[in-house]
């Protein structure tokens, strides 16, 4: 699919705004930078044989040292430092392969490939967790718009963005970095 020449220079903007994990004004995060606001939207049943709730969900608190141990300097940038991955570039973007995507920084089941869909975005599209209290959401003010973050509700690893605009049942596309997954194959 082909993307147009607007859509993919504003891919190119918010890759470059990820890659180098820079605020609306220009300055890189820091790390102690407070939470955004969490957003609230009303959520959708999760799928069948789900994951426990987020009552079961036992929080994972690291330093950022203890996390530069545990994860690739990539998957480091996008979980913990808020970046986005170049379009078209991620590991399953395009996969095909029936299973379950993980958090690569904690594992726990965030997306099935039941409901994964081609967006044309270049990034892993999903119209549904597994279970609404696997990805927490928080208010995004960077580069000046609004958008919702997705996180992982367990580790608070940034997963990517998610958007009204998906196919049905849902119409939500949850759009992620291919760098903030792990996947298991089906057996």
């Amino acid at each position: 699919m082909t993307t147009r020449p607007l859509a993919r220079s504003l891919m190119a903007a918010l890759w470059l705004a990820g890659a180098f994990g820079t605020t609306a004004s220009g300055a890189f995060a820091a790390a102690d930078t407070p939470a955004p606001t969490t957003h609230s939207r009303a959520r959708v049943a999760p799928q069948k044989g789900a994951a426990p709730s987020s009552a079961a969900i036992k929080k994972i608190m690291k330093s950022e040292a203890e996390w530069m141990k545990t994860l690739t300097a990539e998957q480091f940038r996008v979980l913990r430092k808020k970046g986005t991955e170049m379009a078209f570039s991620g590991r399953y973007w395009n996969s095909h392969d029936r299973g379950t995507y993980r958090c690569a920084g904690c594992g726990l089941e965030l997306f099935s490939s039941d409901t994964k869909f081609d967006s044309g975005t270049g990034w892993p599209s999903f119209w549904s967790p597994i279970a609404a209290a696997h990805v927490g959401e928080n208010t995004d003010t960077m580069l000046g718009m609004t958008r919702i973050e997705v996180v992982c509700s367990r580790c608070g690893g940034h997963l990517g963005h998610v958007f009204d605009d998906g196919p049905k049942p849902t119409g939500m596309r949850y759009c992620v970095n291919s760098a903030a997954l792990s996947f298991e194959k089906a057996k």
